[in-house]
């Protein structure tokens, strides 16, 4: 799954430096999927509050998962998500993205969600090729 970069966005880039805001509108365009899970993810963790907002339900097809791996997989993607939104990112299995706050009260959650014994609790067979 590879980013649909304007011809602006790639000039920019062998010039030098990337405005980040620019980068992250060609993450928005190029992986809709992703962003809207990210999204949705961010806004009910603002609404409902609590240590964390996840999703648990498998992507619509290849190509979706294909973006969330893509946007996850990626540093430079991942970075610039967290900056954007102003969360902290945390990934399971093939879909289950899930958005802890930046201040520090989730500390001790996100390090149960991103810990060895949280992935293993969190596989089934159903998602054992996912």
């Amino acid at each position: 799954m590879s980013l649909d970069v304007s011809p602006a966005l790639l000039a920019q880039a062998e010039r030098g430096e990337v405005d980040e805001a620019e980068f992250v509108d060609c993450v928005r365009n190029s992986l809709p999927y992703a962003w809207e899970m990210i999204s949705s993810l961010v806004a009910q963790l603002k609404i409902d509050g609590g240590e964390f907002a996840d999703n648990q339900t498998p992507p619509p097809d290849e190509q979706a998962r294909g973006q969330l791996l893509r946007a996850l997989a990626s540093d430079a993607i991942r970075g610039a998500l967290q900056r954007h939104f102003g969360v902290r990112l945390a990934f399971q299995n093939c879909h289950r993205v899930a958005v802890f706050p930046l201040d520090g009260s989730s500390d001790e959650r996100l390090a149960r969600f991103t810990s060895p014994r949280g992935q293993l609790l969190n596989q089934s067979p159903e998602l054992r090729d996912c």
